[in-house]
């Protein structure tokens, strides 16, 4: 899985001073994070809308560790972790992908400093993890509408019932 790399696929020394360079060009950034275990139209429409909250979006993956832990079940993640951030990283309003092996971004979100910190529609405001982090630096927390229609976990239970032998 070497060959799975992509420059915007950072470890957090390299992400924090390229992070650095953008602020001081006067950049804003902003964060959002999620497993993105396969990816459909309603990630890829949230995060264009992330990124047209700012300038260069941070995306904070769930390593496949953080995804168990989180009860989506046995088999989740579908994709392991090299294969999620190398899709993602390729995507036009992804800037950076970094990985977070807790199981919530909160540290993540701390070290990163993010102007804005957007989840999609289904987390209230009050409920987005590191809202408090952020409000205190003068940042903004947006909670975005989900495109309806859309659900990883729907995915698969659609894929389980067409499978052969699942009748």
């Amino acid at each position: 899985m070497d060959m799975l790399k992509h420059p915007g696929m950072a470890d957090m020394p390299e992400l924090l001073e390229k992070l650095d360079a953008l602020r001081k060009e006067g950049k804003k950034i902003v964060f959002t994070n999620g497993c993105y275990d396969i990816l459909h139209p309603g990630h890829v429409d949230l995060l264009e809308r992330c990124k047209a909250q700012g300038d260069v979006l941070v995306l904070g993956l769930n390593s496949d560790e953080s995804v168990k832990r989180q009860g989506k079940g046995d088999d989740r993640p579908v994709n392991p972790y090299p294969v999620r951030a190398f899709v993602l990283a390729h995507l036009e309003s992804v800037d950076f992908v970094v990985r977070f092996d807790e199981d919530t971004p909160a540290k993540l979100i701390e070290a990163v400093q993010p102007d804005v910190l957007v989840k999609g529609g289904d987390w209230s405001v009050d409920r987005i993890v590191g809202r408090e982090s952020v409000q205190r630096r003068g940042g903004e927390v947006i909670s975005l509408p989900l495109l309806q229609g859309y659900s990883t976990t729907a995915l698969i239970e659609k894929i389980r019932r067409t499978a052969p032998g699942s009748r």
